[in-house]
């Protein structure tokens, strides 16, 4: 364990690291839980690979989410370059009313508006750098910012065929024409099913944020990605928000950005939807 770490717990009053535990998780970084003996438990995150400042990005967007969410959010107690430290929320078996929650929790999160889309600074959605250029128009900034800001990437790494690139472009130029306009509101940025915690009483919370202010509909869609979102929680947040009656249909196209990063992450085995969307939208 880094020299740096065991000197900032003992100067604050945590104590000695006497036994750790590896935690299944993220398939970015090493999860663990540290015993100190003091009787304390600890969460840490490492990688020694991470990207420059990518723990000080995620401290920056739980804090954000802690100072906005009414959900529980860990509290960050540390954060070096290859990683962060943080309260340990436990867990334990779901509570009945856990969905319920978390989608009224999720609503009242995008209660939090401002003016502008984007945010303050660059963060990280997964290791993918995020662009958080701040900017008035919703469709710029999901198209250059979102769409094509990854969709170049991946079609530089030559994972993109020319036509998908160009069909994408088609769809970043006409996102008008399929999405509502949205009021900028606080997302967490990266919200499928591995990013909501239940904590030791069995209540939800927000881990692994990749902040910004932008469209609602697109954290949502993100629930439809990888799934693990019961109809309580849909129900919950469109009393509190509302929600329109064909949301879903354009769940596509806001995933877009996330199938690119996950070929950009893992390969070209997320590209056949990518092809698949691009060909509806682009085509209608």
């Amino acid at each position: 364990m880094d020299i740096q770490l065991q000197d900032w717990l003992l100067e604050n009053g945590h104590g000695r690291i006497v036994g750790t535990e590896g935690l299944r998780g993220g398939s970015i970084s090493e999860a663990g839980r540290l015993f100190l003996d003091s009787g304390k438990t600890l969460f840490i995150k490492r990688n020694d690979s991470a990207p420059p400042a990518m723990f000080q990005a995620e401290a920056d967007g739980l804090k954000t989410l802690a100072r906005h969410s009414e959900l529980r959010v860990p509290e960050v107690l540390f954060f070096a370059d290859n990683f962060i430290l943080m309260e340990d929320l436990g867990t334990a078996t779901r509570r009945p009313d856990y969905y319920s929650r978390l989608g009224a929790g999720l609503a009242r999160l995008h209660q939090n508006e401002q003016q502008s889309f984007g945010y303050p600074i660059n963060n990280y959605c997964g290791a993918t750098l995020q662009i958080n250029t701040q900017m008035d128009d919703g469709f710029a900034f999901f198209a250059e910012c979102r769409l094509l800001a990854l969709g170049s990437q991946v079609f530089d790494a030559g994972y993109l065929p020319p036509k998908i690139m160009k069909n994408l472009e088609a769809i970043a130029a006409n996102l008008a024409r399929w999405i509502p306009p949205q009021a900028p509101a606080l997302l967490h940025g990266d919200f499928w099913s591995g990013n909501a915690h239940n904590d030791s009483r069995g209540a939800p919370a927000l881990v692994d944020p990749a902040c910004y202010w932008g469209w609602p509909e697109s954290d949502l869609a993100m629930t439809q990605l990888f799934g693990g979102f019961t109809a309580d929680f849909y129900d919950s947040y469109a009393e509190v928000m509302g929600l329109e009656a064909d949301w879903r249909e354009r769940v596509p196209i806001y995933n877009l950005y996330h199938l690119l990063n996950h070929v950009l992450m893992f390969g070209s085995s997320y590209l056949p939807p990518i092809s698949e969307t691009c060909d509806y939208f682009a085509g209608k």
